[in-house]
């Protein structure tokens, strides 16, 4: 997962951006008292605001339960909170900003602290660490907002809206109005504070299984006891798997039947028919072909002292899918509060992207049978010399660094970056590379933090302005290698966008950016520099028409993972009561139907499982659409760099939106809403110039 949400900030993303109905306890003498109050204020405080008071009582009283007082508790707490003037209005609204933010902010520090041992390379991650890690301490704010009445005075005072409303009016809304809407949304259920835990716990177990889940690559053997992987080589799942797919593009002599040797462990994984003892164990050899285990008979550097342990050939018993399990039955202990949005599908369209699952599934369904598909399959099999085969969706032959061995970008990184703190040092430089002035480069570098991840790394944003936002990275004994780099140029984009959107921004209600597929869509535009980072360029004339190539052939990729996603989760609403057995099965025919429908036709081949093995489906809550969403927008982004010909620049004039409407935020960065037809378009005439034509 590329930016670490906390499973328990202040006002989670399925609580942040409701519609207005809410679950209704009818009182029956509420709508005497709205009657009666609503005529007292309108004289007090004359007909102008009227309709406020109105809407306001309104929304007050769809939340009001038995437990939060009688007719004249309601009636003198509207009384006495309810703002009939600007001044008035205005101080509320500034109190509430200011306060949130520290509320928010703190409560997102304790939440670091508290995940530290399990988040990062510190050592041994004990059952208790898990604990911590686990533990929500806010999961009660909501319920004590509600308690205290705090969340009242909001509902009172600033209006509730729709997502349509903010979709057809939001466009003419001011930003004190955006902030405003922001701030009312999110008070729009009232979600027990044992829903939000067990939702929490749920995330943080998800988590800890993937940051867990590496393959030790010098003990994968063929047939004959062959290795074709270094001696301490450890990658993760399945970022890691992925990433060394795509280097051994480079390596003529072995990089076939490395990369064949990386899909057979990853439909292991995917059929949980991988030995559970090979999974992050350097004492096992172990042939993915016919799955047989042996005692390791050689050592890792990290692994000397243990070599022809007896070893178990027992498969992972479906570990992978009951994990998923518990994350979807804890998201539903949320769809009762959510008459509108019932499901956690819904709820991560509607309300989290402010996107319709309708909408993002035609533009992947447009990408998927676009008439370029196979004219890009047609050009990497004529690159390659041979057929396609499956694990080519993750060709990478476009992009400059397949004429460098992994090898040699690995000794690159490690003599610049032998550390976390030899990262940090280097932003500066970095980011003027990236067209940022020298101030704002030494403003970033200073603020942000670089840690040791244990996982494949992540980035953790600040929740308050006096705050900083952490960079996670792996980083091994011998220093950072290059998919480390990689990774870690990504999440330095994260924390760019997480400082510039909350320092930067005029409301701190309207922090961040509308969703997790912007974000990632400017940690992309980062990460697809890394190598001019690096000082590696390309005299190439047609670096960037390879570059609008590279991008095509990705999306494609991540199209079909985000449908398969988008399956599962349909699946298990439709089967709530199911075992992990069943989850497995469905799960593996959804990611062959995926294949069978969108890549068979142009890889020749049916019945692959390869959509399926993203950790993310696992551990991220119907992540993966933001990932395609993310390199649409990311391939706008780059199309508006150009024509002023600085990421720097660009970046920080664009997130200066903040968390607005997706559609107005793109129109206010590029001139055009969320959109495939940019890529598309640039995607063809980078054909034709590649073809001659």
């Amino acid at each position: 997962m590329r930016i670490r949400r906390l499973w328990s900030i202040l006002f989670p993303a399925v609580l942040a951006a409701a519609t207005m109905t809410a679950q209704v306890q009818t009182l029956p003498w509420m709508k005497s008292s709205q009657a009666k109050i609503d005529s007292e204020l309108s004289a007090k405080y004359g007909e102008s605001q009227h309709a406020r008071i109105v809407k306001g009582v309104q929304q007050a009283a769809e939340y009001w339960r038995t437990e939060d007082g009688d007719a004249p508790v309601f009636e003198e707490f509207v009384r006495e909170n309810f703002a009939g003037d600007q001044q008035t209005l205005d101080i509320l609204f500034g109190r509430y900003e200011y306060l949130l933010e520290q509320l928010n902010g703190h409560m997102q520090e304790i939440n670091r602290e508290f995940r530290q041992q399990s988040d990062l390379d510190l050592g041994k991650v004990y059952p208790f660490d898990e604990i911590f890690a686990a533990y929500s301490p806010n999961a009660h704010v909501i319920d004590d907002f509600f308690q205290n009445k705090l969340a009242f005075v909001v509902l009172l005072n600033f209006p509730l809206t729709t997502l349509d409303e903010r979709l057809t009016q939001g466009e003419r809304w001011t930003r004190r109005q955006w902030a405003e809407a922001r701030l009312a949304l999110q008070f729009s259920r009232r979600v027990p504070a044992d829903v939000n835990q067990a939702i929490s716990a749920a995330g943080t177990d998800a988590e800890q299984y993937i940051s867990e889940y590496n393959i030790y690559m010098h003990h994968i053997v063929d047939a004959k006891g062959n290795r074709l992987f270094p001696a301490g080589m450890r990658l993760l799942s399945h970022w890691n798997l992925r990433d060394e797919i795509k280097a051994d593009y480079a390596d003529a002599a072995n990089g076939l039947a490395k990369q064949r040797t990386i899909v057979q462990v990853m439909e292991r994984i995917v059929t949980q028919t991988i030995p559970e003892s090979v999974i992050n164990n350097p004492y096992a050899d172990w042939n993915p072909f016919d799955n047989t285990v042996a005692p390791a008979s050689v050592h890792d550097a990290d692994a000397p002292d243990k070599i022809n342990v007896p070893i178990s050939a027992a498969a992972e018993p479906d570990t992978r899918y009951a994990t998923l399990l518990n994350v979807y039955r804890a998201s539903r202990k949320a769809d009762p509060y959510f008459p509108n949005e019932p499901t956690l599908i819904a709820r991560k369209f509607n309300i989290e992207r402010e996107i319709p699952e309708a909408r993002v599934k035609s533009i992947f369904e447009n990408i998927l049978t676009s008439p370029l598909v196979p004219k890009m399959a047609k050009l990497i099999q004529k690159r390659l010399g041979r057929p396609l085969e499956p694990f080519d969706i993750w060709y990478n032959g476009f992009k400059p660094q397949s004429k460098y061995s992994e090898a040699e970008l690995d000794k690159i990184v490690s003599a610049k970056y032998p550390t976390p703190d030899a990262y940090k040092a280097d932003i500066p430089n970095m980011l003027l590379k990236l067209g940022f002035s020298k101030e704002r480069a030494e403003y970033l570098a200073a603020n942000i933090i670089v840690d040791p991840a244990r996982g494949s790394g992540h980035a953790m944003g600040a929740g308050m302005k006096s705050a900083h936002p952490h960079l996670r990275t792996r980083v091994g004994k011998s220093g950072m290698d290059y998919k480390g780099f990689n990774i870690a140029v990504h999440e330095m984009g994260h924390n760019v966008e997480q400082t510039f959107s909350l320092n930067m921004i005029d409301h701190y209600l309207l922090n961040g950016v509308p969703n997790t597929a912007f974000t990632e869509a400017i940690a992309f535009v980062f990460q697809a520099h890394d190598l001019d980072l690096l000082g590696i360029t390309s005299n190439d004339p047609q670096a960037e028409t390879m570059k609008t190539l590279n991008d095509f052939w990705m999306t494609y990729e991540i199209a079909g993972v985000g449908l398969v996603d988008m399956g599962v989760w349909h699946w298990m609403y439709d089967h709530p009561d199911a075992a992990p057995a069943q989850l497995k099965e469905a799960a593996i025919a959804i990611a062959k139907d995926i294949w069978n429908k969108y890549y068979a036709p142009v890889f020749g081949k049916k019945d692959i499982l390869l959509l399926g093995i993203y950790s993310h489906m696992i551990d991220s809550f119907l992540y993966l659409p933001d990932y395609t969403i993310g390199y649409l927008i990311a391939n706008q982004i780059e199309e508006q760099v150009k024509k002023s010909g600085s990421i720097g620049k660009e970046i920080e004039r664009i997130v200066a939106s903040g968390s607005i409407a997706p559609d107005l935020w793109m129109k206010n960065a590029t001139g055009s809403p969320v959109s495939a037809d940019a890529l598309l378009e640039e995607t063809e005439k980078a054909l034709r110039a590649v073809n001659g034509k």
